[in-house]
C-alpha cells in the first residue's frame, strides 16, 4: 500500500482551500459580552457616623477553575454544570465582583478609603467565590452567590475575622439579559450584607 507524496497532499489542500475561500477549521460564533447592571446609588443616612479612619483593601476573590473565567455558569438540572452558549462576562467573574464590591463600599463612605489590595491598606479583605451561577431549580431561574470572606489586619495577619455571605435573586424570565439583571441584584444584596458586617468587625481589629 502506498501513501500520497507529502507535496501532493499539500497541493490538494491548497486547491480545496481556494474553492470558495473555505477554511478547514469551523469558525466559532462570536460571544455576546455582558457586564453587571449598574446598581442604584447607595444612600447614606444624614445621621450616619463619620467614616472609620481605616484604609480598606479588597483583594480579587479566589475561585475554582470554572468560576475564575468569564463564562456565565448555569446549573440546568441536578448534578449538571454548564455554561451559557454564546454569552460571556466582559471580564473574569472574580475581577468583576471585586470591582463591584469596591464601588459599592466606596459609595457608602464607610471608610477613609476603599481600593484594591495593590494600594496601601490597614485592613485587607480576602475572599473565595464559592457560587456565582444561575440555577434552574425554579422557573425562571434563580441566581446564587456565595462569598467566603476574611478580614485581616495588615500589621498583624494573625488577627482575622471570617464569615460567609450567600444571596439569591430570581430572574424575571429565562432570557439571558434578565438572568444578568438577577446577577446584578444578587451582587448588590451581597455588597449590602458585606458592608454591614465590615462596619461591625473593622473597629475590633
Amino acid at each position: 500500500m502506498s501513501f500520497p507524496h507529502p507535496l501532493n497532499v499539500a497541493a490538494l489542500t491548497a486547491i480545496l482551500l481556494s474553492l470558495g475561500g473555505c477554511s478547514i477549521l469551523p469558525e466559532s460564533e462570536p460571544s455576546t459580552l455582558y457586564r453587571l447592571p449598574a446598581s442604584a446609588p447607595a444612600t447614606t443616612p444624614a445621621t450616619a457616623s463619620p467614616a472609620l479612619p481605616i484604609r480598606l483593601g479588597v483583594a480579587t476573590p479566589e475561585a475554582g477553575h470554572l468560576l475564575s473565567s468569564n463564562r456565565i455558569v448555569v446549573y440546568p438540572e441536578r448534578n449538571v454544570v454548564n455554561v451559557y452558549e454564546g454569552s460571556r462576562w466582559h471580564e473574569d467573574a472574580p475581577d468583576m465582583l471585586q470591582a463591584r464590591l469596591i464601588a459599592g463600599l466606596q459609595q457608602r463612605q464607610l471608610f477613609t478609603s476603599v481600593g484594591s489590595d495593590r494600594l496601601p491598606n490597614d485592613l485587607l479583605l480576602l475572599s473565595e467565590l464559592r457560587h456565582f451561577q444561575s440555577e434552574y431549580d425554579t422557573t425562571p431561574p434563580t441566581v446564587k452567590l456565595q462569598l467566603d470572606v476574611q478580614l485581616v489586619d495588615d500589621q498583624d495577619p494573625r488577627r482575622i475575622k471570617a464569615t460567609s455571605f450567600s444571596t439569591r435573586a430570581q430572574a424575571s424570565s429565562v432570557e439571558i439579559v434578565d438572568v444578568v439583571d438577577a446577577f446584578g441584584e444578587a451582587s448588590d444584596a451581597l455588597t449590602e450584607q458585606l458592608a454591614t458586617w465590615l462596619v461591625e468587625q473593622a473597629p475590633d481589629l
